[in-house]
């Protein structure tokens, strides 16, 4: 394998899947046949280059139980969108916090959260202890009916 050939292999394996063991790049490094400090330099020259932006985990949410998701609206004051914001963006429950406009008479909710739970109960729950936390009883939980395919974005490297 030339240089590039090696790069591009090092991106295929760990955008498909990092294994779950003690030394990831090591297996990594084994299987393609170089040193696990190989693996680890390019790695890092590859983040330098901007070609990986970021590392991360995508977990299979129903596969720990969280099958319970819905989108909180909120209907916030605008003088107190952002202390609001902020105060929910800091709970680990919340995984989404925006704004967005309002229909005035249609449509007033203009704060929108997302929250995870393993059921229907807990999410309902959460949302009313946000509620009491931030001043706000004005709020819609809608949940979601069906889970769509997610897919991570790959590098065409």
């Amino acid at each position: 394998m030339d240089k590039d050939e090696i790069d591009q292999t090092i991106l295929r394996i760990t955008q498909e899947r990092i294994p779950l063991v003690k030394e990831p790049f090591g297996k990594i490094a084994k299987g393609i046949g170089i040193s696990h400090a190989e693996v680890i330099t390019r790695i890092k020259r590859l983040i330098n280059k901007g070609v990986i932006k970021r590392l991360g985990i995508s977990v299979n949410q129903r596969k720990v139980g969280i099958v319970a998701n819905a989108v909180v609206a909120w209907k916030v004051p605008q003088e107190q969108v952002e202390r609001v914001g902020n105060t929910l963006s800091a709970y680990k429950e919340i995984t989404h916090c925006y704004e967005r406009i309002t229909i005035p008479g249609k449509w007033e909710h203009n704060l929108f959260t997302v929250l995870h739970g393993y059921n229907r109960k807990s999410v309902e729950e959460t949302a009313k202890r946000l509620s009491e936390a931030i001043g706000i009883t004005e709020y819609l939980v809608m949940f979601s009916n069906e889970q769509f395919k997610r897919t991570s974005v790959m590098h065409p490297y």
